[in-house]
């Protein structure tokens, strides 16, 4: 950017003064627009727009209409493609001192107006106060008070300086280069996100399912995008917090899912990007789905797991309490599916963060939802974990048999947990528990149905057993711990 002047820095300070020619770009010209849309995970895009624009050599007022209300005014750039160097920007605003009838009327206080009632009577006056009642005073000094439900029209003799039909950006520019330039604007925009909904379709015997990935992108913004190349960025993107925005929410109106379209993935920095292959239209207030992401035939593997003492942990102290986690009351046995982003799964993609609905074919064919669960960003060759709810018919219950203190020095406990399956087919339940009164530990003795059994460690103080149980019947796992705290 070229140097400015003492002459345009006068220029500036002085711009009241000094002839402006004003360029406010018509819809014939708006539509000649080219936009490009970038959404993030965290409620807000990157719009970035060219238009061409008429200008006069020195100083230009050019205003940008259809830009979104909820933009961050500190965001914006203006660029002439046309001529970057010999182009300057002198001031930018952000005008969103949107025209409604208040605020007409609030701008010709002590100013003459034309009223007409409901009953045809016509008041011709000066608006003294319009914060309740209209008041105006006739030339002759006669004042008159009119209610607001009186009125059927209001006449102003033009629209005051200030107030915009729509938000608008203005900028004051100093340009060499007299006629059409083409300018690039970028601002950033709250009110605008994305997340991936996915639908999983489990066959009947849940060894493997069908997957369905949507970019459900919601606009809020204030402003419509039309044939925008749309960009999806999937990652925790770090934002600087930022003044509260004047917002213009309101609901959001769904809309059916369109034609799959073509998604191109790649890795961007950090994140990963989603890249719609064709011109995407995203109106104000509107909820689009785009179909991203698709596998079939995806092995699964669902297990039972009864975790009898959740919400119990160690927290870096001995726990000398008997009570402590003992008798918990829980007996619910969840239902977990497990399957890999990888190319011998099927499924060798990256799944943004988003909500997955789990459905399965019924005898009929039809499918019946059986649960849903969250994921996070998950890269290719990872394993994803979906808990899909309680198993009805597969209950646990976990008892304290003994639990005897060795001195000062520690304690030792059992436990007894029994597994019963009402189903009519075997299964395996895995139990996990939480060695939670001291980092110190040794499981001395444990057996499944009195048999010898093998426990495998997760972490410094989580162990899990795989119980094997019979259709309409049980099994109990027995093993005894041993603290050490001194």
């Amino acid at each position: 950017m070229r140097k400015m002047t003492l002459l345009a820095i006068l220029a500036a300070l002085l711009i009241a003064a000094l002839p402006v020619s004003s360029v406010s770009l018509p819809a014939a010209e708006a539509q000649d627009k080219t936009v490009e849309l970038t959404v993030y995970n965290q409620n807000m895009a990157l719009v970035s727009e060219t238009r061409p624009v008429a200008l006069e050599s020195g100083l230009n007022e050019v205003v940008y209409t259809d830009v979104a209300a909820q933009i961050d005014p500190t965001s914006v750039s203006f660029k002439s493609l046309t001529d970057p160097t010999g182009t300057t920007v002198l001031e930018q605003n952000f005008e969103y001192d949107i025209v409604d009838s208040f605020k007409l009327l609030e701008k010709y206080i002590d100013q003459e107006i034309v009223v007409e009632t409901q009953d045809s009577q016509v008041y011709q006056g000066t608006l003294l106060n319009a914060s309740d009642n209209i008041i105006l005073q006739g030339a002759d000094g006669s004042v008159v008070m009119l209610s607001r439900d009186q009125i059927r029209n209001v006449n102003f003799p033009a629209l005051p300086d200030g107030l915009r039909t729509r938000p608008s950006l203005v900028w004051l520019i100093d340009t060499d280069q007299a006629g059409d330039h083409d300018t690039q604007v970028t601002y950033i925009t709250n009110g605008m996100g994305w997340s991936a909904d996915y639908v999983m379709l489990l066959n009947q015997d849940s060894t493997a399912f069908d997957l369905n990935g949507w970019v459900t992108l919601d606009n809020r913004s204030g402003a419509a995008y039309t044939d925008a190349k749309l960009k999806l960025v999937a990652g925790d993107v770090n934002v600087a917090p930022q003044p509260e925005l004047m917002r213009f929410d309101t609901m959001a109106m769904a809309e059916a899912p369109a034609a799959a379209p073509s998604v191109q993935q790649r890795e961007f920095f950090e994140y990963h990007l989603y890249e719609v292959q064709r011109p995407v239209t995203v109106k104000n207030n509107q909820t689009k789905q785009i179909e991203f992401v698709t596998g079939s035939g995806v092995p699964v593997t669902k297990t039972y797991i009864y975790n009898g003492a959740a919400g119990y942990g160690y927290y870096g102290s001995p726990n000398q309490d008997q009570g402590y986690g003992a008798e918990t009351g829980n007996t619910d046995v969840a239902v977990t599916l497990e399957f890999r982003t990888d190319a011998e799964s099927n499924l060798e993609t990256q799944l943004p963060a988003g909500r997955i609905r789990m459905y399965q074919e019924d005898v009929d064919g039809s499918p019946l939802l059986v649960g849903e669960d969250r994921i996070d960003h998950t890269p290719k060759d990872e394993t994803v974990h979906l808990t899909v709810g309680n198993a009805f018919d597969v209950k646990g219950e976990r008892v304290q048999t003994n639990y005897k203190r060795l001195g000062d020095s520690g304690a030792e406990e059992t436990f007894s947990i029994t597994l019963r399956n009402h189903k009519d087919e075997d299964i395996t339940v895995r139990v996990v528990e939480y060695l939670y009164r001291s980092s110190d530990w040794n499981i001395t003795s444990q057996t499944v149905d009195g048999a010898a059994a093998e426990y495998e460690k997760l972490d410094s103080n989580t162990v899990q057993w795989d119980v094997p149980v019979p259709a309409g019947g049980e099994a109990e796992l027995v093993y005894t711990v041993q603290y050490l705290w001194k």
